[in-house]
This record gives structure tokens, C-alpha cells and sequence, in this order.
């Protein structure tokens, strides 16, 4: 079975003193409930393994109770885990996870904690809530070109039209079949429960509308007042940016805002619209693997999405912003902030646009790194695997 890195890392950090707990997130089926169990079949360890997944069992109570199994299992001083997987489907989580994580600290137990879920949001606002100063987070993006080459033998067009998701990968000579599986088992339970179970949605059609236009329009810039006349329950502009953050914390559709050293224009601009993983592309817009061929124009919007993609997660990792830049006809597609440093990204993706954007952006910028992806010198096979520094 292919192994994630993911894996090294959480092995790493359990074998380290207990001081943290440890909390696995990123989007649905991305495979981290299958990296829990391939960490524990590696370390010698007791380990108490539960999930939440039933709504009849599943509450407060029921998560301290399996809580006190796993401090049995580390008594007499020693070690133990504890994993409770899809942990934000248990109500009031965050504060149950406090008061035990505390008791055993203050107890010297030896209990160490993973904790996963799917929903971004849920995780989020527990943490933000209850758990300050007392997790660590490790992210599960989706699959890179990397590991689908690796695992499943994906060539670059498979992983441009198929994109990071391992579970329908074996459906890929079937498409109708690989699109019914996006739509039923991860996308609508991502809308429907990663999102509209946790949020106050009160126009749940507007949100379903928004993320399939969206994501059909990824790697294109268009303004909230052009969405609306384009959308039939438009509502207002206000509400449409916060549905599109809802989808963004989720994991499947944003939007990058314009790149600007003052905050004010940025969050006054048009968004740049960048799904999370291109098969969101490929199912909103309803294009067969030979037409996606044919059509040159929508073959670089599917190119400039997986670069999009690739730095949306690379962005957490390695703690940098995701923007464009565009000056009238002068455009940039990708400006990476990391503090002081900044990294201008054109991308070369047979489609037809103006270039010459990341010259007009260097002079105003001398200080920054610029890259042409889909150049000899920077191909886009490479930069997807990883061997582009993205940061002098």
C-alpha cells in the first residue's frame, strides 16, 4: 500500500514526549483515516482506535468513556494513543477533548491524541475555541502528480484531467463511471456536510450554483457583479464572498484575491477563481477526456488549475499567501507572499493570453523571483513533482 508522507511525519511526532495533540486535517476521502492506521501498525505502541461516525452512539459522554479505555491501556506509566477519527461529529468536541487532555496532563498520564475529520470547518472552529496552545496540525492536501504517479502510474494528462483523488483512480478508463463517484461521494457530501451542517447556510441552492460556476470557471478572473447576473438566486455580493470562503475553508473551490502590498485593494478586488483539485474542473464543466484534448482553451485553463492547485498546498506547508496580479493588459497568474519575499509564477499553457506580465511586475518588484512554468527551464512536470524551490 502507498505511503504518504504524512505518515513519516505523524509517526515522528508521536514518538516525541507527549506535548501536543495531534490534528490530521484536509478534505474528504484524501486518505487520512488509512495514514492513522498505517502509523500505527508501525510503532509498538497500545493503541485505542475509535470513530464517530455513528450518529446513534455518538456524544459527549460516549467520548469520555472511550477516553478512560485508552488511559487503562497507558497505566502503570505507559505509553498509549488514542485516535478518534472524524472527530468533529461529535457535539461539543472541542471542549471534551480540553477538560480530558487536561485532566491527564495534570495527572501525568501518558495518553498521546490524533484526532481527524473532514470537515475543515468544524475543526477550525473548535480549535479556534477550546484547544489554543494545546494542538499541532498536519495537513492532508490532495494527491500530488508525484504520488498518483507513483501509486496508481498516473501520467501528467491522467493527473491534469483525473486530478489528487485515490479513491475513484481506478475509473479513469471510465468516465461516466469516475464522474458519478466525484458527484455522489465527494462532492455533494463535502456541500452537504462539510459545509451546510455547519454553517448557517441560509441559500444552500445559491452555494451549490456558486461552487459548480466556479469551479467551471477556474483560473478565471470574474467579478461578483458579473457572477451575480450569471447566477438565478443572486442574493448580494457580501453573501456570495462568504459562501465562496465557506467552500475555500472546505477544500474545494476559492478565491485568490489580487496581489497588492496594501490590504485594502486586495480584498476589493475581482477573484481569480481556483478550484482545490482539477477533477472540481473537469465535473463542473462536463468535459470528456477527447474533448479535453481538442479544446485547446479549456486544456490551459485545466494546466493553469493544477499549478493553482499544487500551491493552494503547498501554501500551508510552507506558510506563504496565493494571489494574481493584473495591471490593465500586464497580468501575472500565480504572486507568492512570504513575508519580505515574493515569487512571480507566468504559466505557459498553449492557451491564448498576453505575456510580458511578470516583466512589467519585476520592474515594479526587482526583489522578486520569477518563474515561466511549462519552459525548458522550468517544465510543468517538475514543478508538480516538487523540484522548484518556490522562494530565493
Amino acid at each position: 500500500m502507498f505511503e504518504r508522507a504524512l505518515v513519516q511525519q505523524l509517526i515522528s511526532r508521536i514518538q516525541e514526549p507527549r506535548h501536543c495533540i495531534q490534528i490530521i486535517v484536509g478534505p474528504r476521502q484524501t486518505g487520512k483515516t488509512t495514514a492513522v492506521r498505517q502509523v500505527i501498525s508501525q510503532l509498538d505502541m497500545p493503541t485505542h482506535f475509535i470513530s464517530a461516525d455513528d450518529p446513534l452512539l455518538i456524544s459527549s459522554n460516549w467520548l469520555r468513556n472511550e477516553w478512560d479505555k485508552a488511559r487503562l491501556l497507558a497505566g502503570s506509566g505507559k505509553e498509549a494513543i488514542l485516535v478518534v477519527d472524524e472527530i468533529q461529529k461529535v457535539p461539543q468536541w472541542s471542549s471534551v477533548v480540553k477538560l480530558m487532555w487536561d485532566e491527564d496532563t495534570l495527572n501525568g498520564s501518558s495518553v498521546k491524541v490524533i484526532l481527524t475529520g473532514s470537515s475543515s470547518l468544524l475543526l477550525h472552529k473548535g480549535m479556534a475555541e477550546s484547544l489554543m496552545g494545546r494542538f499541532e496540525v498536519l495537513y492532508s492536501p490532495h494527491w500530488s502528480y508525484l504520488e498518483c504517479s507513483q501509486a496508481f502510474g498516473y501520467s501528467l494528462e491522467d493527473f491534469l484531467f483525473f486530478g489528487g483523488y485515490p479513491g475513484p483512480a481506478q475509473w479513469r478508463t471510465d468516465y461516466l463511471r469516475w464522474r458519478r463517484y466525484m458527484n455522489t461521494t465527494i462532492i455533494e457530501p463535502t456541500i452537504s456536510t462539510d459545509v451546510l451542517q455547519v454553517e448557517q447556510v441560509r441559500k444552500p441552492a445559491l452555494l451549490r450554483s456558486l461552487f459548480y460556476l466556479g469551479a467551471a470557471y477556474s483560473a478565471q478572473e470574474l467579478s461578483y457583479v458579473k457572477l451575480l447576473g450569471q447566477l438565478q438566486d443572486a442574493g448580494n455580493t457580501v453573501t456570495l464572498a462568504h459562501y465562496l470562503d465557506l467552500l475555500g475553508q472546505a477544500g474545494v473551490l476559492c478565491g485568490l484575491e489580487k496581489f497588492s502590498l496594501e490590504r485594502v485593494r486586495q480584498r476589493k478586488s475581482s477573484p481569480r477563481f481556483m478550484v482545490y483539485d482539477t477533477s472540481f474542473l473537469v465535473v463542473a464543466a462536463d468535459v470528456t477526456p477527447a474533448q479535453a484534448i481538442r479544446d485547446t482553451e479549456f486544456r490551459g485553463h485545466l494546466i493553469e488549475s493544477a499549478v493553482g492547485a499544487y500551491l493552494l498546498a503547498q501554501s500551508k506547508e510552507q506558510g506563504f499567501q496565493v494571489f494574481y496580479w493584473r495591471d490593465r493588459n500586464h497580468e501575472v497568474d500565480f504572486v507568492l507572499q512570504r513575508g519580505a519575499s515574493i515569487t512571480a509564477l507566468e504559466v505557459k499553457s498553449g492557451r491564448h493570453k498576453g505575456f510580458g506580465g511578470s516583466q512589467v511586475f519585476m520592474d515594479r518588484h526587482p526583489e522578486a523571483l520569477s518563474y515561466v512554468v511549462g519552459t525548458p527551464t522550468c517544465s510543468l512536470e517538475d514543478f508538480l513533482s516538487g523540484r522548484v524551490t518556490l522562494f530565493k
